[in-house]
């Protein structure tokens, strides 16, 4: 429920409902059943999952939102710099928003008003960081899409040419390092198709580092990463009618050097038998036998700026913290050719 003052403020475009129960059930299904078991990251992030992320972003081991923060609490002026005319200001998958407020305020500082529009699944979500932000900043419109990543860029795309300001889409977070490589490509030259020449993008990517410190960064000591990636199979024991025993697993997190990502996986510590009588399974595992969970993907300067070309985009501009832990890098669209 929007305050009074926010009032005409708000909109939120709600996209086509998704059949989330069947497609958790399909994932499952077929995770299970691979010859190597795996899972779909994207639903590590129920109720509880959700929580547990955040409470993961807190731990001191946990560098990336902090350095990110940092980032752009310092430059969020130069960025909105870089933009000549009044833009609209667009995130994907924007959760509560809350780096995101330095470029807000940036914006509103500089053209005196703004126009944001977050993409994100969780309708609830978007209805209370709006409530956040308009009470914050009295010059914010928020026009927010609950919707996935790619049915969100569909909706700018049928926008692109309704309006004349430019667009300023941030992606914050290092998500991009959830896509392996050629995906990124893939993904990021599928929102370069949605842009227009005058609109830039804003990317948060995480930077190759030493092993030790990635390795404690998703396995911290108070075991919150262990326990939000554990909360899957809690999910299918819940939902799904399943018999998961999570003493029978083990979380492990490993940086591997050479493809440059951190591999999340559960391990299985005895042999156990899982039922899961909602989709007709009985599964075995052996000791030692793994699920892989999620991977982490970091990048060299290099590697962005090969990720930046083959996706169709030159790099403007970019800043790092002293450490050199993380990146923020500013894209522009590279010209069509014959333009």
């Amino acid at each position: 429920m929007m305050s009074g003052s926010s009032e005409g403020r708000f909109t939120l475009i709600q996209g086509p409902e998704m059949d989330t129960n069947r497609a958790f059930r399909d994932d499952v299904r077929s995770g299970l059943l691979a010859r190597s078991k795996r899972m779909s990251c994207r639903f590590l992030y129920d109720d509880r999952g959700s929580k547990l992320f955040e409470e993961i972003c807190t731990q001191p081991e946990y560098y990336p939102t902090r350095v990110e923060a940092s980032i752009l609490e310092r430059v969020a002026p130069k960025i909105v710099s870089t933009i000549d005319a009044p833009p609209h200001l667009i995130e994907l998958g924007s959760g509560s928003a809350e780096k995101t407020r330095f470029l807000i305020e940036a914006l509103i500082e500089r053209h005196g008003s703004l126009v944001f529009e977050p993409i994100d699944i969780s309708r609830a979500a978007l209805e209370e960081s709006a409530a956040g932000l308009l009470e914050q900043f009295p010059g914010l419109i928020v026009r927010a899409i609950a919707a996935e990543y790619i049915t969100g860029l569909e909706l700018l795309a049928q926008e692109a040419g309704s309006s004349e300001s430019p667009r300023l889409v941030a992606w914050l977070g290092s998500s991009i390092g959830n896509f392996e490589r050629r995906d990124a490509v893939t993904f990021l030259g599928a929102l370069r198709q949605s842009l227009l020449p005058a609109d830039r993008i804003l990317l948060g990517i995480d930077l190759r580092k030493d092993a030790a410190v990635l390795n404690a960064a998703y396995d911290d000591a108070a075991g919150t990463t262990g326990r939000f990636i554990k909360n899957l199979l809690v999910r299918i024991n819940r939902e799904l009618g399943g018999n998961f025993d999570l003493e029978c697993f083990r979380y492990q997190a490993r940086y591997d050097e050479e493809q440059g990502a951190v591999e999340m996986s559960l391990i299985c510590e005895r042999p156990c038998q899982v039922m899961i009588p909602e989709l007709g399974l009985d599964i075995h595992f052996t000791a030692g036998e793994s699920i892989h969970m999620e991977d982490s993907y970091k990048y060299s300067a290099t590697e962005i700026e090969a990720l930046a070309r083959d996706a169709g985009f030159l790099v403007q501009e970019c800043w790092e913290d002293d450490r050199h832990y993380f990146r923020e890098v500013l894209l522009e669209p590279q010209p069509e050719p014959g333009s």
